[in-house]
């Protein structure tokens, strides 16, 4: 059994959204940790990318950045009120906000290069589905970045709580789930300062 939050959208949606009017203020030191995750992907002028379980956009600045002005950057959550704290701190003329879950995207397959995923793999109801549907809509060899701007363990301490041998994040559970997904990890990041699982969609 994994200790992961294995949570239904109902309860997402009711955990994020008081949450989110005073979400960037508990955390505003996250702008760098965002930019350096984005910079791993790799992103190239004019690509397509998305932003899943995007909150309050803090990635999406660097991803447009990344993709340039002919590149597509697409943000999707499930709750409005984040969705509506990106509006309010103007990071919708970054990118395309959508209103969706993760794991049923309103997207053809293959139509993106990368997914960028801050925080996101502990939310899913069905980790393993999630990750197949990301992998649905990215086209073979395009990338997928989960990430976190802090590690594991630092993240279980802020919680009050231990790291267990079940946490979906760790590597030796997360390269099976990812392979059985259609994604090879290809880098794995915990530390202290930052958590990136770097995958490469097969095929």
């Amino acid at each position: 059994m994994t200790d992961h939050h294995a949570d239904d959208p109902h309860d997402v949606r009711a955990f994020f959204g008081p949450r989110a009017a005073d979400w960037d203020s508990k955390f505003p030191g996250d702008g760098p940790a965002f930019a350096a995750g984005v910079a791993e992907l790799g992103l190239q002028e004019g690509d397509k990318v998305l932003d899943a379980g995007c909150g309050t956009g803090r990635a999406l600045e660097a991803l447009r950045a990344a993709v340039g002005p002919r590149g597509t950057v697409l943000a999707a959550d499930l709750t409005p009120e984040m969705l509506r704290e990106a509006v309010r701190a103007g990071r919708d003329r970054y990118a395309a906000l959508l209103l969706a879950d993760a794991t049923r995207l309103p997207l053809p397959d293959g139509a993106l290069d990368a997914v960028f995923a801050a925080g996101l793999v502990s939310h899913l109801a069905d980790s393993a589905g999630g990750l197949a549907e990301l992998a649905r809509v990215v086209r073979p060899g395009g990338r997928l970045a989960l990430f976190h701007p802090i590690g594991r363990a630092a993240l279980a301490a802020r919680k009050g709580r231990p790291l267990t041998p079940g946490d979906l994040r760790a590597e030796p559970n997360l390269r099976p789930l990812l392979a059985g997904s259609g994604w090879d990890l290809v880098r794995y990041v915990d530390e202290d300062a930052r958590y990136l699982a770097l995958a490469v969609r097969r095929g």
